[in-house]
């Protein structure tokens, strides 16, 4: 169970928010022109749900080491070099999520003792407002999961080196 979630968390949690957005805009889209009435809470939950399924995107991406660099840049490396160049973006990666985590901290405790909900669904702001909160922890986990198969991949070069 721990290694499917390991390997699929992201992606079905992305699937089944897309799936729900999906579903709802859909029922949406028939009350509106099928049935003459419009309905007050999906948009508003399809709004929170795309929110979620964007803080969750990052961590995906992370995991898959899908971000913006200069791949022309990294690719004239050889592989022990890459590993080298991604270990230090890792670790920069890293420091900036684990410095985030605290705001994100501030930010769902100040949620909570707002008691707001929202306008149509009466849904506690505090279940949206903890998207940051967990896409951070998740990334900077996922983070330390490619910085080791990165710092591996640098140590094995230079215990092949030795050998020779």
């Amino acid at each position: 169970m721990l290694k499917w979630l390991d390997e699929n968390l992201e992606e079905f949690l992305m699937v089944a928010l897309l799936i729900a957005m999906t579903v709802i805009m859909g029922i949406q889209v028939f009350a509106r022109y099928a049935l003459g009435a419009s309905l007050s809470w999906s948009e508003e939950l399809t709004r929170y749900l795309f929110i979620w399924s964007g803080f969750i995107s990052v961590s995906y991406c992370t995991k898959k080491c899908i971000s913006i660099k200069i791949e022309q840049f990294v690719a004239m490396f050889p592989r022990r070099g890459k590993a080298l160049f991604k270990v230090v973006n890792h670790t920069i990666e890293l420091a900036l999520f684990l410095y985030l985590i605290p705001y994100a901290v501030l930010y769902l405790k100040s949620a909570f003792e707002s008691g707001q909900v929202s306008p149509a669904c009466q849904i506690p702001m505090y279940y949206i407002q903890a998207a940051p909160l967990f896409s951070f922890v998740l990334v900077a986990f996922r983070i330390v999961q490619r910085w080791i198969i990165e710092f591996k991949i640098v140590i094995r070069k230079d215990e092949e080196k030795e050998e020779k």
